[in-house]
């Protein structure tokens, strides 16, 4: 990189001219397609030369001292009164710590986090200031009519403006602060439009900043491109405490909220909301909300269990093969992996001899829930057998494990904790690996029959070779 020597006021400083990357910051002396760092095409952009200060040793406002002698009380978090967002955060806000929550537009996050201001405001009996970028405060008001966050602590202010935002924190003094969303607030410093790198940087770097000398803790709602990452620099998730994902379909009521980074607390668990008209509720036991209530056992359907986290969800998967006359069958997933799902039909039709290469094949689970977990394989495959074989599984059963491409059935993580609660919700048999009944305690009055191979799963249903 072209570097060269100016003075200026006496101090010494050196201004360098090149290419830098709007995604991770790597620069380069000439431009490139694609980031030598972080891989990414066309971030590449000219650097407008900016001088940089040497660097000199300063006496330190605060001196360094034992690491006995620290004070950790002051970090200990506190509840919102929203159970389960506390469960993902790992027992509340934790003052000084700067939250980001993304997800798409439309999935409840603005809901959700008014909610938890309004909730955090009358626990603790202190000002809590909700800052939108986006909407007027008399829409947010209605919103807050709406699921009944009507707290008297609670204030709104809609700027846009890094500076008034900074203003309206030093004069409400709050105890927790909102921002919706961080690409909406600008910094009349920095050149450009709200929104683009160097804007959510500085915005970022002056909220932490704020955070940290308050001892305030931020909440901040961040937008996500077409791929589903965080809009925006790399460096806003490495600069955040906590970084939370929404995760859903839009067209179904149920929110999965994860923690993607957390420095507080563990990253394997997860939140369940219910969406509707009068707000975001959180679900202590989102299960019913992911099996089919019919009177009757139908062919085609098996209900698994997953782990999302340490929490256990009995989940229903539902397979329907048809035969077609088209030379190219059809295969159609909802909630399930397509790769995983092809993988199934290949195996069936290979180690098991159903012919399914010839048959179009649909697969969803019930109630929008997404399974990505490998242990779902044994309840996909069971459900396509008995939707070929038009044979319903045994009523209240459950199946889980994962299978490999030589039909072979692998043995799963939580075992146990997947038939506890299995047979917490009324299930007495289940279809699982080999080696869970020598593993640990089973749940009493519970069947439990091991399969080694599919081989032997598609033969319960008297299908197969």
């Amino acid at each position: 990189m072209t570097r060269h020597t100016v003075w200026a006021m006496g101090v010494k400083t050196a201004r360098s001219a090149g290419y830098r990357c709007t995604e991770c910051g790597w620069t380069a002396v000439k431009w490139a397609g694609r980031c030598g760092e972080c891989h990414a095409w066309g971030t590449l952009v000219e650097d407008g030369g900016v001088p940089r200060r040497t660097t000199t040793a300063a006496p330190a406002a605060h001196p360094a001292m034992p690491i006995r002698d620290v004070d950790a009380s002051r970090t200990a978090a506190r509840p919102t009164g929203v159970a389960e967002f506390d469960r993902i955060l790992g027992g509340g806000l934790t003052p000084g710590s700067v939250v980001l929550v993304t997800g798409e537009p439309g999935i409840g996050k603005s809901t959700l986090l008014l909610d938890v201001a309004a909730r955090h405001a009358r626990r603790h009996e202190r000002p809590v200031l909700y800052v939108s970028g986006e909407e007027s405060a008399a829409q947010v008001r209605q919103r807050a009519e709406r699921i009944e966050a009507m707290a008297r602590t609670l204030y709104l202010a809609s700027e846009t403006d890094l500076a008034t935002v900074l203003g309206q924190l030093e004069a409400v003094r709050p105890d927790l602060l909102v921002v919706d969303s961080v690409q909406t607030v600008a910094s009349a410093d920095i050149e450009g439009q709200a929104g683009n790198v160097a804007q959510i940087r500085e915005v970022a770097a002056a909220l932490i900043h704020a955070a940290k000398s308050r001892g305030i803790a931020v909440l901040l709602v961040g937008h996500v491109t077409k791929d589903g990452s965080v809009a925006g620099p790399r460096t806003l998730e490495h600069l955040v405490d906590v970084v939370i994902a929404f995760e859903g379909d839009r067209h179904s009521r149920l929110r999965l909220v994860r923690a993607v980074k957390n420095r507080y607390g563990p990253t394997d668990e997860v939140g369940c909301f219910d969406l509707s008209d009068v707000g975001i509720v959180g679900l202590d036991d989102p299960s019913g909300l992911f099996l089919s209530h019919t009177a009757v056992a139908v062919p085609g359907t098996c209900v698994t269990v997953t782990l999302e986290g340490r929490r256990p969800l009995v989940t229903e998967v539902q397979a329907l093969v048809a035969p077609t006359s088209i030379p190219t069958p059809r295969r159609a997933t909802s909630g399930l992996d397509a790769g995983r799902v092809n993988m199934a039909i290949a195996v069936l039709t290979r180690r098991c001899g159903l012919p399914l290469s010839s048959q179009e094949v649909y697969a969803s689970t019930v109630g929008g829930v997404r399974i990505a977990e490998p242990p779902a394989d044994l309840a996909l495959i069971l459900a396509m057998a008995s939707s070929y074989a038009d044979r319903p599984l045994p009523p209240r059963a459950v199946a889980f494990g994962e299978v490999g491409l030589a039909g072979e059935i692998r043995p799963v993580t939580g075992a146990h904790r997947r038939l506890a609660e299995a047979a917490r919700l009324g299930f007495r048999e289940a279809f699982v690996p080999r080696g869970v009944l020598g593993a640990g305690p089973v749940p009493e009055g519970m069947l439990i029959r091991e399969l080694p191979d599919v081989r032997a799963a598609v033969g319960v249903l008297g299908v197969g070779r």
